[in-house]
């Protein structure tokens, strides 16, 4: 049992195949079944660096954010300011101790 995209299981049938599916029972088990699928996410995108996998991380980031009432184009903006007064993580920067 794993979350899937929602027209999975019509894809699923499409392919004259059957599934059964259901709804998730509510936020907190959503938010288990998002933890589990991130975790899968992030290493198909380990496996196979490419555009494809990258969006599925980012479709689940979009789950988490509706869930916890983040507005998902606010949490960009909030991004991109961040790199702007913070940078980002492509420069490889590893802190070793703060004195």
């Amino acid at each position: 049992m794993k979350l899937v995209r929602s027209c999975i299981p019509q894809i699923i049938e499409e392919n004259g195949k059957r599934c059964s599916h259901r709804l998730v029972h509510g936020t907190d088990e959503h938010m288990v079944f998002l933890k589990a699928k991130m975790l899968e996410e992030t290493q198909e995108f380990f496996e196979n660096p490419c555009y494809e996998e990258a969006a599925d991380m980012l479709e689940v980031i979009k789950a988490f954010c509706y869930l916890n009432d983040l507005e998902f184009e606010s949490v960009l903006s909030a991004a991109q300011n961040k790199q702007e007064t913070h940078g980002g993580f492509e420069g490889g920067v590893v802190l070793e101790d703060v004195f």
